[in-house]
């Protein structure tokens, strides 16, 4: 009996075939494709997608500095100037506004800050900054814009702005509130863009707890009344809606 001839395989390759040149070139031309295809979809989608995530910071970052500045104008105080001055430190205008305020912060002892909040120049650019000083009573003839200031923080940077309107008991809004007997009654805050002039959503109005002195109304009971009966004549008192007259 006559023996097969010998293999002339190679050991451990039986059966084992490779690639050839055109197989490896086709599948390299396939690969390509679809990494074309993907790098299409994600060169549409992801500039949308960043603007998206820009849009949401932006708007929380708004959101929290329209609470910081609705705290800010709540808290504030009816304090005079100084001994000789009987109206209340308190500057309103259409971009920045002045007021004292009780101290709040990490470092803050027991005390009056004098706050203010409005529009600072950066570099070319118009930035909203709280600032903040100390307060410390100042003779007559000198204003507290010589005050020096600390602690800026910015709230909004372009193209974002903010404006404000302010409104005593009769409601009616107006762009300044200067060299008042009171404080207003409430405080609008818009906060638009100013390449479009939009007004954005988060605009609102702030009312203010303390427009007037403590003392006022408290000397005897015929002041009292007296006051109360001027408040009624307004239609309203701080914090409440106008009265409706009967139908």
């Amino acid at each position: 009996m006559s023996r097969p001839p010998p293999s002339r395989q190679r050991p451990g390759r039986s059966g084992e075939r490779g690639f050839s040149l055109i197989e490896a070139l086709l599948a390299l031309a396939l690969t390509g494709l679809v990494l074309s295809a993907l790098a299409t979809i994600t060169a549409q989608w992801l500039p949308s997608w960043n603007r998206g995530v820009d849009r949401i910071q932006l708007s929380e970052l708004i959101g929290i500095s329209m609470q910081r500045i609705a705290a800010d104008l709540a808290a504030a105080e009816f304090v005079p100037a100084g001994a000789e001055r009987r109206k209340p430190l308190f500057e309103g205008t259409a971009r920045s506004i002045t007021f004292v305020r009780t101290a709040m912060g990490p470092n803050a002892g027991v005390g009056l800050d004098v706050v203010r909040i409005g529009e600072s120049n950066d570099q070319g650019r118009l930035l909203t900054v709280r600032s903040r000083a100390s307060f410390a009573p100042v003779p007559a003839g000198v204003s507290f814009e010589q005050v020096r200031a600390v602690d800026p923080v910015v709230l909004l940077r372009p193209p974002l702005g903010l404006s404000f309107a302010y409104a005593g008991p009769d409601r009616v809004f107006r762009d300044d509130w200067h060299d008042r007997n009171r404080l207003p009654t409430l405080i609008m805050v818009t906060v638009h863009d100013t390449r479009s002039r939009r007004v954005l959503s988060v605009s609102t109005v702030t009312p203010v707890h303390v427009n007037a002195p403590a003392s006022a109304g408290k000397s005897d009971g015929t002041s009292k009344d007296s006051a109360d009966e001027a408040a009624m004549a307004d239609g309203s008192t701080a914090g409440l809606a106008p009265r409706q007259g009967n139908p």
